[in-house]
Parts: C-alpha cells; sequence; structure tokens
C-alpha cells in the first residue's frame, strides 16, 4: 500500500512540473507582431507585411535606445497570407508570435478584389486577437505599417490609441466579422491613410523645420458585402454614427442665433437612436428617432437674445446639424453604395421575421429605395453663455 501511494505522490509531482513549463516561451525567442498589413500585388498574390518590436529598444534608457529603431518591418507575398507567413520564417530568427498585434490592415485594392480571401487566416488561427483594430488603408497597407509616430514608439500603438479614442468609426476584428456574416447589414470599417500631421521644429543646425507625414484615421470604409465599395469622409461618418447609435459624442458646430457669421460648438456628451421598421405588404420604410444632449462649450457671438429664447434657438441649430449629417450618410448609403450601413435590416428583421425570410437575399435593393422620416430633439444641458461676462459693463 505504502508503494502505491509513494507511485502515486510521484505522478502527481511529476506531472506538476512538467505542466509548469511545457508551453514556456522566452522573450528572446519571440518575434513580437505589432501590426500586420496584407495587399494584393499585380499579379493577385498576397503581400503581408508584418511590423516586429525591437524589444532592446523598449527596455533600458540613455541615449542609445532613442537613436534605436523601435521597430523591423518585413514584407513577403505568396498564395495565401500563411504562404507568405512561411516565407518569412525563413528570413526571421525568431518564432512569429501574433498575440500582441495591435491593428490589422487590408489595403485598397485587396479590399476591391474581395477581403474574405484576405483575412481568413486571422480568423482561423489561434494566435492572433480578435480584439485587435481592424482598418482598410486609402492605398497599400504596407505603407501604413511603414510609417513612424512622432508621439509614440510605433505607427501601429499610435494608430490603436486613435481607434480606442472613438473620435471616428473604429471598430476590432471579431465586430468585423460579426457585420460580415449578418444577413441585413454591410461591413464598415474605419479608413486610415498617410497624410501630414504636424510640423518639427528644426534643429538648430537645421535650416528649416520639417513636415512630418504619419497615420490617421480619416473616415470610413463602406462594404457591400466583402466587396469595398466607396468611402465616407469624416462628417459623413459622423452621420454613420447618429443612425447606427453608436459612438454619439463629439463637437458639433452650428450657426449663432444672435449674431450670422458667428459660430457656436456644442460638446455632444450622450444621445440615442431609435430605428422603428414599416411594412405595408409592399413598401419598406423607416422612422428614425435621435435624441441628442450638448453643452455650449464655446461661441463668437454676444448673447443678445433672452435665455430662453436662445436656448430654443440652439437646440433647433443643434437637431438640424445632426439631421443634416444623418442624411448626408444615408444619401450616400442608397444612391451611390446601394448598401445598408447601419442595421436597418437587423431592425426590420427583429419586427418582421418571417416577411424577412422573403426579402434577405434583395435587402439592399430594398434599402436603396426605402423613405427614411427623421425626428430629432436636441437638448441643450449646460448654456456656457459666457458672452455676457465677456462683454464690458456699462
Amino acid at each position: 500500500m505504502k508503494k502505491v501511494l509513494a507511485f502515486l505522490a510521484l505522478l502527481v509531482i511529476g506531472a506538476g512540473i512538467m505542466s509548469g513549463c511545457w508551453s514556456r516561451k522566452e522573450l528572446n525567442e519571440l518575434a513580437i507582431v505589432l501590426g500586420v498589413g496584407v495587399d494584393r500585388t499585380p499579379d493577385d498574390q498576397v503581400q503581408l507585411t508584418l511590423q516586429l518590436a525591437r524589444p532592446s529598444a523598449f527596455v533600458g534608457g540613455g541615449e542609445a535606445r532613442g537613436r534605436e529603431p523601435a521597430t523591423w518591418v518585413v514584407s513577403e507575398t505568396g498564395k495565401t497570407v500563411l504562404d507568405a507567413q512561411r516565407k518569412l520564417a525563413l528570413r526571421i530568427s525568431r518564432n512569429i508570435y501574433w498575440s500582441h498585434c495591435v491593428i490589422a490592415v487590408v489595403g485598397e485594392d485587396a479590399a476591391r478584389s474581395g477581403i474574405r480571401r484576405y483575412i481568413s487566416f486571422f480568423a482561423q488561427a489561434p494566435q492572433p486577437r480578435e480584439t485587435m483594430w481592424f482598418l482598410v488603408a486609402r492605398g497599400k497597407a504596407g505603407d501604413i505599417l511603414e510609417s513612424r509616430s512622432i508621439l509614440e514608439k510605433t505607427s501601429a500603438q499610435d494608430i490603436g490609441f486613435l481607434a480606442r479614442a472613438r473620435t471616428g468609426y473604429s471598430v476590432n476584428f471579431k465586430d468585423f466579422l460579426v457585420m460580415l456574416a449578418t444577413k441585413g447589414s454591410n461591413p464598415i470599417a474605419a479608413r486610415v491613410e498617410i497624410i501630414g500631421r504636424g510640423v518639427v521644429p528644426g534643429a538648430p543646425a537645421m535650416e528649416k523645420s520639417v513636415e512630418e507625414e504619419g497615420p490617421a484615421l480619416t473616415g470610413t470604409a463602406v462594404f457591400r458585402g466583402e466587396t469595398l465599395a466607396g468611402w465616407l469622409d469624416e462628417s459623413e461618418t459622423r452621420g454613420l454614427l447618429w443612425l447606427r447609435g453608436e459612438v454619439l459624442k463629439g463637437i458639433i458646430s452650428i450657426p449663432s442665433p444672435a449674431e450670422p457669421g458667428k459660430e457656436m460648438s456644442i460638446d455632444i456628451i450622450r444621445g440615442r437612436t431609435i430605428v422603428k421598421p414599416r411594412y405595408d405588404g409592399e413598401s419598406v420604410w423607416f422612422d428614425v428617432e435621435i435624441i441628442v444632449e450638448g453643452d455650449l462649450l464655446e461661441q463668437q457671438s454676444k448673447d443678445e437674445l433672452p435665455e430662453r429664447e436662445a436656448l430654443e434657438a440652439i437646440e433647433r441649430a443643434m437637431a438640424g446639424e445632426v439631421e443634416k449629417k444623418a442624411r448626408l450618410a444615408l444619401e450616400k448609403a442608397q444612391a451611390e453604395f446601394g448598401a445598408d450601413l447601419f442595421d436597418f435590416g437587423v431592425a426590420f428583421h427583429r419586427k418582421y421575421p418571417k416577411k424577412w425570410k422573403e426579402i434577405k437575399d434583395r435587402w439592399n435593393e430594398l434599402f436603396a429605395g426605402a423613405e427614411v422620416r427623421f425626428s430629432v430633439e436636441a437638448h441643450l444641458r449646460r448654456s456656457g453663455l459666457i458672452a455676457k461676462r465677456l462683454t464690458p459693463r456699462e
């Protein structure tokens, strides 16, 4: 009996030791991917670009650390993403490690040719995270990965912080896959491109300052099914967000009701959107109710109206601006793209599940011709009418 107990004890101890280290990965054995870009080559191959962290640039201190590049960008082509990665593995001395990837970027040409082919690897492989930010490049994805950031160590981190701030539309990879698989919905993603982002003052030895270029989120990529259909600019993206009931915070500018030609800036702090599908057996239409609340943070004019009258005028102007941007996004989605970007089909399916089975395969066409009736309600929580305090007393 004692021999049996001793043998079992050895088994338990051995299992504990073996399970604690069998899958261990040392940092100096890993090539950590911070960002990935996928492009389509002229001969219809897949070009894979990886932005890899250089660990020595992230530790220690001193002048040498500041001069050392924080990343290494490598690229290879193949028949598939995995084929291109296999070729990269022959050039990289460490194991490619995906679990810390911050962004995945697909190039414009690849997205226009059908995006499913270029993202299948990331959906099925075990290492890439579903929480990484998903973006479409205006141009080549590889150019985005090769760019640099002034404030952050890497451009992947820079883009990740921009996406997390949600000043425009941003989506993680998991949610993009859900949109791609959902009937009555068309995928959308943030658009990223290289633009001028400011001026770096010249050093004493330099004659002039240098204009720095870097990646920026400049709007929204719009898909019809799995194919890129076009873009929404920043103003149209704001309307898109309101119609989808997502991330309604932000700044809008409205004309001053007291002085034409002067502007006021409103900080939208919260809001909600209610979409009510209607169907009479033949036609489909929607009633959309948008409610927003905001604070007046800046005004160029003097407050010459009675307070109640001024507040009502500002709220009417707020409602008008919100409806204007929503209509811009709606008209472009219906007339130019012929694609439901606002999940109206999901709302219709929820209310009319039996009818949905008959029309789901031609939903985009029905959406393009559907009437949308707006009702926008705006509330100013804090008027912030400071002009009286800035005006000299008589």
